[in-house]
């Protein structure tokens, strides 16, 4: 191959290692080019990339043309590419392309390149396919993906919200309620984003957007509640307690169940009670919108839960565990305060009517039969018994998440 006047210094090299790779192992290659450099220049690259190398005889010499030989000796795997390690297949539908236990030395690597020897290794707490991996990931990421919304134009915040004041009070006061508990159904997921091995990539980007939804979520609920006043709601300690337990839980998988299966997927039962009493079009679309998102993330926790279980049906006990042990940690908490629930009773009565009221605590308690029937649905997918998914239902906390 002629190089002209472009010497290796200058992408030179690029152009030898495309011939080279094109004739393989153990061919014979000769290079000319005009580079006065090129010769030494060829002998280094050479040499840190493990070909031999012939000069010719005008190699030596000041003559502007320059004519080298490399040879090439050896397998197909040459220099420093030699025993270069796929970490797994591209493919996440082919045999093998995802593998059970990624070494640590596949780091940062994406799954299916070749890593270098020599490459460090990462330390990712979560390593393990079972513990995390759900085949509908890649399905809820791109539909996650697809469904992102913008706060500013997926919602007309200039629709009129003609009710009276003590209604806004209840509005403000859900809320703030609701932020709170957004603000940790963030938290979590993106505290394990960080342990999670990136072979397992699907898993990594649906957590990621995961934790993008509830930012979002936090910020129109924010801005709902600010629509009219200048001040939120009260929190309660006991809120605060209840969220603490989800936070601290440090196993992936009793994390994902306690959030997800119980905790969002009560609060889903909670966002559409919400879209069908809301005084105002705003608050209307803001929960629609919210528990849209909401369902696909207790539709990866069931998911992946419901491949744990398959494989090791042990966990079922864990769970149960995990879940009473919260209502210990909880018992001398108040649960949901009295402040949101009156805000749900007056707002699902929709005025100050003692039959209206009369009415709307009756639709708060049908929520709480709705958000009970809905766990237990949901532990029964995960293979309890109806017995005991009622007998856990019924442990869940009564701060609903």
């Amino acid at each position: 191959m002629d190089l002209g006047d472009l010497g290796l210094d200058r992408g030179g090299h690029i152009l030898l290692a495309r011939e080279l790779r094109a004739i393989g192992a153990g061919a014979r290659l000769e290079v000319a080019g005009r580079s006065p450099e090129l010769a030494v220049h060829l002998r280094a690259w050479c040499r840190s990339r493990g070909h031999e190398i012939e000069l010719g005889d005008r190699a030596h010499g000041a003559s502007p043309g320059t004519t080298v030989a490399i040879v090439i000796r050896g397998g197909a795997e040459i220099g420093r590419w030699s025993g270069a390690e796929p970490a797994g297949g591209s493919d996440p539908s082919a045999s093998g392309a995802v593998v059970d236990h990624p070494p640590s030395r596949w780091g940062l690597a994406a799954r299916g390149a070749r890593i270098e020897r020599g490459s460090p290794a990462f330390d990712f707490a979560i390593d393990l396919k079972d513990a995390v991996w759900a085949d509908e990931a890649a399905a809820l990421y791109a539909q996650a993906a697809a469904a992102q919304w913008d706060p500013a134009t997926a919602i007309d915040w200039a629709a009129p919200v003609t009710h009276p004041p003590e209604i806004e009070e209840a509005i403000v006061q859900v809320m703030t309620y609701l932020i709170e508990n957004e603000m940790a159904a963030l938290i979590i997921p993106a505290a394990f984003l960080a342990k999670i091995h990136p072979h397992f990539r699907e898993v990594v980007q649906l957590l990621a957007i995961q934790a993008a939804d509830e930012a979002r979520h936090v910020e129109v609920f924010t801005r709902r509640a600010l629509l009219v006043r200048k001040e939120l709601g009260l929190s309660t300690a006991g809120g605060q307690a209840s969220l603490k337990t989800l936070i601290e839980e440090p196993d992936f998988a009793l994390a994902s169940f306690l959030l997800s299966v119980l905790g969002e997927g009560s609060f889903l039962s909670l966002l559409r009670f919400l879209d069908a009493h809301a005084p105002d079009p705003v608050t209307r679309r803001v929960c629609r919108l919210a528990a849209q998102d909401e369902a696909r993330h207790v539709a990866f926790g069931l998911a992946h839960l419901q491949r744990q279980v398959e494989r090791d049906p042990g966990l079922r006990s864990r769970l149960a565990a995990a879940v009473e042990r919260r209502h210990d940690a909880l018992r001398r908490t108040a649960g949901l305060n009295e402040e949101v629930f009156d805000a749900l009773v007056v707002l699902a009565a929709g005025s100050w009517e003692p039959v209206d009221l009369a009415a709307g605590f009756e639709s708060v308690l049908e929520l709480q039969g709705d958000m009970a029937a809905g766990r237990r649905r949901r532990l029964e997918r995960l293979g309890f018994p109806p017995a005991e998914a009622e007998s856990l239902s019924a442990l869940h906390t009564r701060n609903f998440m």
